[in-house]
């Protein structure tokens, strides 16, 4: 590969002499502006792999050269350099569309952390569809999934933090691992975490790590989920369960690009992509004091909504094929099944407000309880909408009451776990009922 060339834009000599021999010690050569007319000439006289440019300068601001840049040259990663602690500079620039960002004093570990990263892409922007695992992909032809697929593709060229929107099974963690695969930091680990998972009391150990005797228990130095997810991605699903004073140390960590384990005297420097979701509305959330507008502020650079699977029906063939191939190959000692036109047929009606993993549970309770090779709309067992229930307009006269009964009581539960991530604690509280009530229903109705 020939050798890559940079564009410096820095109205301040000595950062630009500064660079340019960092850049140089990374095999990098470089070429200086110190204005953004100069930087616009030279962009004009030949390809770049990188540009850095600082925020202020002489005739404009840096964030108008980003915006020039993705407009004319939008394969060119383009990172800026902001002053120390201005946040909202930094945030404004990856809104424009900035690779990334470096603060002032330049941290130079973090500038070659940050080069490194963005000449990735001269390599992996062309092969991500052949880096994606084959299980790992978005399936349907509809608009709405076409835009996903635009969208993942551009989100994965810069490190911006991507904070996902959906119903629970819509697929947003599908989504941040396709980010994540496409992108330059492919090669490093994809962690997910799910934040409301996490005992409160163990939060801050779990994301930062801990040093052995920093409290009872700690038996032994203990690695963070930051540290492991170091040159990769960091995926914080559900991030609105995380307890206040935690959110302040994350906020803290995605500022300072560093993280100080629980009993450690200093911090340590990490290299960490972010990207989280939840299914709860965080404005409304922030609005109610439950989650902290400045971290939601810094999380929430780029927001990417997951339609719901009622949004885009036609694809819910291609969706059931490939999850009955699933099953098939999970029960080898079985024949093949397939569905019949007319089970396809009602499971595009469908609603379906577990959306995906709605449609994966239906799928696998048919499988197993249908007799035949092929699955009929009757083995589907879908339960009824709240406006089917209360004018019984799909009730069927020949169906004994208590089975009827039984599956409006399925759906009512399996909506109840959908919506809780299948923590029967907080599914009996939503519910209404204890704990070891619903133990007794889902045994009743043989809910594993």
């Amino acid at each position: 590969m020939n050798k890559a060339h940079a564009l410096v834009v820095d109205d301040e000599a000595d950062i630009l002499d500064l660079l340019k021999i960092t850049l140089g010690r990374m095999d990098v050569q470089a070429t200086t502006a110190m204005t953004v007319a100069e930087a616009k000439t030279a962009l004009q006289a030949r390809r770049y792999d990188l540009c850095l440019t600082d925020m202020n300068l002489p005739d404009g601001s840096g964030i108008d050269l980003v915006r020039f840049i993705v407009e004319r040259h939008p394969d060119l990663p383009v990172a800026m350099i902001t002053a120390h602690g201005s946040m909202e500079s930094a945030v404004a620039a990856m809104k424009a569309g900035a690779f990334d960002f470096v603060s002032k004093p330049v941290d130079l570990q973090l500038l070659r952390r940050l080069v490194g990263s963005a000449l990735k892409l001269r390599t992996h922007g062309g092969a991500a569809e052949a880096r994606t695992e084959s299980g790992t992909r978005l399936l349907g032809d509809s608009p709405k999934v076409e835009e996903i697929r635009r969208l993942v593709a551009k989100l994965a060229r810069n490190q911006a933090p991507v904070f996902i929107t959906g119903e629970s099974g819509t697929g947003k963690e599908l989504a941040a691992r396709l980010i994540h695969a496409q992108g330059p930091r492919a090669e490093g680990d994809f962690v997910a975490v799910n934040c409301g998972a996490i005992p409160q009391e163990l939060v801050e150990s779990e994301l930062f790590g801990h040093k052995k005797g920093s409290f009872t228990g700690a038996v032994a130095d203990k690695e963070g989920l930051f540290q492991a997810a170091e040159g990769g991605t960091l995926f914080l699903d559900e991030v609105a369960d995380l307890p206040l004073p935690a959110q302040v140390k994350l906020l803290r960590a995605i500022q300072e690009k560093s993280v100080r384990p629980v009993g450690a005297q200093q911090e340590l420097a990490v290299d960490v992509r972010i990207i989280s979701a939840s299914h709860r509305d965080l404005n409304e959330e922030v609005e109610k004091g439950r989650f902290r507008q400045d971290l939601f502020y810094r999380i929430n650079v780029i927001e990417m909504r997951m339609p719901a699977l009622r949004e885009h029906p036609q694809d819910i063939p291609a969706l059931a094929a490939r999850i009955m191939e699933r099953i098939a190959r999970q029960h080898a000692d079985r024949e093949a099944m397939r569905l019949s036109e007319e089970a396809v047929e009602a499971l595009a009606r469908h609603p379906f407000p577990g959306n995906v993993r709605e449609l994966e549970n239906v799928l696998e309770r048919a499988t197993a309880l249908c007799d035949g090779s092929i699955i009929g709309a009757h083995d589907l067992y879908l339960p009824q909408t709240e406006a089917q229930v209360a004018v019984g307009s799909h009730a069927d006269p020949e169906v004994p009451l208590e089975d009827y009964l039984g599956e409006i009581e399925r759906h009512a539960i399996l909506k109840a776990l959908d919506d809780t991530r299948w923590n029967r604690t907080a599914a009996a509280k939503k519910l209404g009922m204890t704990l070891r009530a619903l133990r007794y229903r889902l045994a009743k109705l043989g809910i594993e």
